[in-house]
């Protein structure tokens, strides 16, 4: 899934200071930011959550939440990192409310085309599968593979170490691979 380009620092502040002017202009930047990352954090909401009911609850908890903290927010990291790292609390916050028996949606944002049937067998397999990664692993795996981020900005997200985020894909790889009957 594509990324709309992201802002810049000046273009970020730029929409923060519109932010705390208040009222309209506040509810103007988070409509701005819902409609440019709206597809992103949808996906990967998808993919930590596994039901497309609960991406889209924990989206909207998500936009609420920085919708409530943006006056509050301080700036010491990027909007647009402070928004994915919303969206990825809000999603492991409604996949923990989930029933532990739901069953994984193997639906994934935007398929390009209905996928022959043995396509749509190994990505429930593989969606199974990572819906049993502890929750930092399934974490880095959906941001780096599923969204294409760098570990760089994986970390930030996190707010973690990078190095942290290597060896966190690594063993998610590795054990997904387990999982998947692979070595």
């Amino acid at each position: 899934m594509a990324r709309p380009p992201p802002l810049d620092a000046a273009a970020e502040e730029a929409l923060l200071l519109r932010a705390r002017q208040g009222g309209r202009a506040r509810e103007e930047v988070v409509v701005e930011l819902f409609r440019g990352h709206r597809a992103p954090l949808l996906g990967v909401c998808l993919h930590l959550t596994g039901d497309r009911a609960d991406a889209e609850d924990a989206l909207q908890e998500a936009f609420l939440s920085a919708h409530r903290a943006l006056p509050a927010f301080r700036g010491e990291a990027r909007l647009s990192t402070w928004l994915w790292r919303i969206a990825v609390r809000a999603a492991l916050e409604v996949r923990g409310r989930r029933r532990p028996a739901a069953p994984v949606d193997p639906e994934l944002p935007a398929p390009p085309a209905e996928p022959p049937l043995l396509a749509r067998d190994e990505a429930r397999r593989v969606l199974a599968a990572m819906d049993r990664l502890p929750a930092e692993h399934r974490v880095v795996l959906s941001l780096f593979a599923a969204e294409g981020l760098r570990h760089r900005e994986i970390a930030e997200i996190l707010g973690v170490a990078e190095g942290t985020v290597w060896s966190r894909l690594h063993e998610a790889r590795r054990r997904l691979a387990a999982a998947l009957g692979r070595r």
